[in-house]
């Protein structure tokens, strides 16, 4: 008989919690009973889990002692609360908000990169979920940094709204109906309006310039790659995209590697699939590659015409898939499997 796990998602009826709740049942995790939970207002609401209907119960008044695994994406804020409530229950957590992921003592994982941090777990009880544009990233360059090394990583993304939100998608909606139609555009969610337009400004700024988006990745990939030399240099821009991040790459590795000889490591890497055509759509896209599926896709490899040992990567992926809800639920399919 198949050991089975009883899950609490936390944020269940938020845009990531939806897809754990999808992908628990899609890719048949040995799940008991699954708990789903939010906060007070949402208490009595139904959520789908496969075949399942599931009602919401009130985060606030729960008891983790039900479970042996938390998945939870319903801010930082929360998971600062609830986490470690959790966790002294007995309860692995998988925390897919910034909140844990650069503390020493909890491992930060992608599970094609750095599978063996996992263990790493039973310091707190927690493991940390990095950011989407990080996720898809270092899954596209681990190859590569095992073949010749990276020095350093030039990266420009172009984020969708889903990242942000439920409200962001309704937003990026209304106005661009607005916009065709010719009416006023009303921005809320952003500074401003998102229809048909490039915000190169996610998170909040910070004293150096950056934006804590932009950050996140420069910490993240030493993290996660557990090597604090490699230079990152980003910059983080939300575009009027509904689901799926795409990443303009351009990294320097310690040694020569050709493009031939890269989109060979690539099409045999975990979780990467290689579309790389040199001819008009012989590339991925966030609409049309990559947004429902669970791959992180890569093309436009090529050599860096300004520097010897330059390459230069297209990446599009997912972000509520592999950048959130998937990667947390590889996490917790390597746990069941190897731990619990």
């Amino acid at each position: 008989m198949t050991k089975t796990f009883d899950v609490a998602v936390v944020g269940a009826t938020g845009a990531v919690g939806e897809v754990m709740l999808a992908l628990l049942a899609e890719r048949r995790f040995p799940v008991g009973t699954v708990y789903a939970l939010a906060s007070q207002r949402s208490v009595g609401t139904t959520v789908r889990c496969g075949d399942r209907t599931l009602t919401v119960q009130d985060l606030a008044t729960f008891d983790f002692r039900k479970t042996q695994i938390g998945l939870f994406s319903a801010g930082g804020d929360i998971s600062a609360i609830y986490a470690p409530k959790a966790a002294a229950a007995g309860c692995i957590v998988i925390d897919n908000t910034a909140h844990f992921r650069y503390d020493d003592d909890i491992p930060l994982v992608v599970p094609e990169v750095n599978p063996g941090d996992i263990g790493r777990y039973q310091a707190r009880g927690i493991i940390a979920n990095p950011n989407c544009s990080t996720i898809q990233m270092v899954v596209a360059l681990k190859p590569i940094y095992d073949a010749v090394g990276i020095e350093r990583i030039n990266v420009c993304t172009y984020q969708s709204v889903s990242g942000t939100g439920k409200e962001a998608i309704e937003e990026l909606a209304l106005q661009s109906r607005a916009v065709l139609a010719g009416d006023p555009v009303v921005a809320k969610v952003y500074p401003k309006p998102i229809a048909f337009n490039v915000l190169p400004h996610i998170d909040v700024f910070l004293e150096n310039g950056y934006t804590k988006e932009e950050m996140k990745m420069v910490w993240e990939t030493n993290k996660i790659m557990g090597d604090p030399s490699i230079r990152v240099n980003p910059t983080t821009a939300r575009v009027p995209v509904m689901y799926g991040h795409s990443e303009a790459l351009h990294i320097e590795t310690r040694e020569k590697l050709t493009a031939v000889a890269a989109r060979a490591l690539l099409t045999g890497a975990p979780g990467v699939v290689v579309l790389d055509e040199r001819k008009p759509g012989g590339y991925p896209t966030a609409v049309t590659e990559s947004a429902g599926h669970d791959a992180v896709f890569v093309g436009r490899i090529r050599e860096d015409v300004s520097h010897p040992r330059g390459l230069d990567l297209w990446v599009v992926s997912d972000n509520l898939r592999k950048g959130a809800a998937l990667n947390s639920i590889q996490i917790a399919e390597h746990l069941v499997a190897t731990f619990l």
